[in-house]
């Protein structure tokens, strides 16, 4: 597998763009389209918050139910969320128009919104951005990476990869860009997250390949332990590397269910670190636990706390704060096995020896927690498991951006 420069358009096959429709923001694109030019398998993964916006019910029937899709129309700014009757029509209205623009079925549309919820979208410029889109669309990698910076709102940067690898002598492409920064918590996180690949495989294997993988990514990472009403991934391939379709879970899908993980799980720990606010990736890694599961929750309550979070942006070799994250996780251990350390490009230093407490070097341990990405490992000596997870620092500015959110 090797990384290459792009993103949604850097598959076989796909095409995408972006602009600038006013919905909220003036001074920035906020709208986006995914486009292929032939029929895709899809699959998707959607909020398990009970309040789910007209979009999210829009793609879950589509990917559900639809033959094939073959694209997506964004939007940034409002969120189509808690909106009634009114926002489920507006999403078949959405697909309407961009069926008759790109000569698809309107069942071969799905759409995305992320934004402020209650608000109903002004459909006389959504309509406009999407005939607007479908005129502007483009196979290169600047398309690409217009759509990605498209879809932003409090994030501060773009978020897109793509990575390729050989099959049955073909080169396969998986491509992808996502927006994610607040109101961020398994399962899942205010994230749009959109996958393109051009590999042949089933729609069922896609489907399993893609909810494998969102278990230890997108919902490994908390900004601020709210789950949103919009959380979509979505997958579409198209088929058009022209590798022997996949059919079965053999050397073939592993080889594309590694490029999706990876390339799900840059995506999750950009968007970790681009949290509202942040100064820094805060990782967890926790190793030897009993089972995933418990494995799981330690590493998401280490970051998931307040308390560590802002030890985390004060540089605070405050190990207790992680600890007592782990104890009231719900996982159950013995502290007496546990080492505990802290670690980054600047260095490790170990600050908790089983059940002790270690008197370690505070300079040390403050360069280490200075580096722009710091993790916290802990090492439970009783069992063969592991899980990491992902967050950000807690600072003042999170508070500030949230609280003119709707200005």
């Amino acid at each position: 597998m090797k990384i290459i420069e792009g993103g949604v358009t850097a598959a076989k096959g796909f095409e995408a763009a972006g602009t600038e429709a006013g919905i909220k923001y003036k001074d920035r694109k906020d709208m986006a389209m995914i486009y292929s030019q032939t029929p895709c398998k899809a699959a998707g993964t959607f909020t398990t918050n009970v309040v789910k916006a007209a979009p999210v019910l829009w793609d879950k029937e589509i990917v559900t139910n639809s033959p094939y899709v073959q694209a997506v129309v964004v939007n940034a700014g409002i969120a189509n969320a808690c909106t009634g009757k009114q926002g489920m029509d507006y999403c078949a209205e959405e697909a309407a128009t961009a069926a008759k623009l790109l000569a698809i079925p309107e069942n071969a549309v799905l759409v995305g919104s992320t934004g402020v919820i209650g608000m109903q979208l002004p459909m006389d410029k959504i309509n406009a951005g999407i005939e607007a889109l479908a005129k502007a669309k483009q196979s290169t990698i600047e398309a690409g990476h217009i759509a990605a910076q498209s879809i932003m709102t409090t994030d501060t940067v773009s978020k897109e990869i793509a990575v390729i690898f050989e099959l049955d002598g073909k080169t396969v492409t998986v491509g992808g860009m996502c927006k994610g920064s607040g109101m961020i918590h398994p399962n899942m996180c205010t994230m749009l997250a959109y996958i393109t690949t051009d590999i042949a495989i089933s729609k069922e294997l896609l489907q399993e390949a893609l909810s494998t993988s969102v278990a230890d990514t997108y919902n490994m990472i908390t900004v601020d332990g709210d789950t949103s009403t919009n959380d979509t991934c979505l997958v579409l391939a198209n088929g058009m590397a022209g590798n022997k379709e996949i059919t079965q879970k053999d050397a073939s899908y592993e080889a594309f269910f590694e490029a999706l993980h990876y390339v799900n799980t840059y995506l999750a720990k950009k968007m970790a670190g681009d949290g509202e606010g942040a100064t820094k990736l805060f990782e967890a890694k926790v190793v030897h636990a009993k089972s995933k599961e418990d494995a799981k929750t330690l590493s998401r309550a280490i970051v998931g706390s307040n308390l560590s979070k802002a030890a985390i942006y004060g540089c605070d070799a405050n190990f207790g704060r992680f600890l007592c994250a782990m104890g009231y996780s719900g996982a159950q251990f013995d502290q007496n096995n546990v080492e505990l350390f802290f670690e980054s490009a600047n260095g490790k230093i170990q600050v908790f020896d089983h059940g002790t407490p270690l008197d370690f070097d505070e300079e040390i341990a403050l360069k280490i927690m200075q580096a722009d990405a710091v993790t916290v490992f802990a090492d439970m000596h009783e069992g063969a498991d592991e899980a990491t997870a992902w967050g950000c620092d807690l600072t003042y500015d999170y508070v500030k951006i949230n609280a003119d959110y709707r200005s």
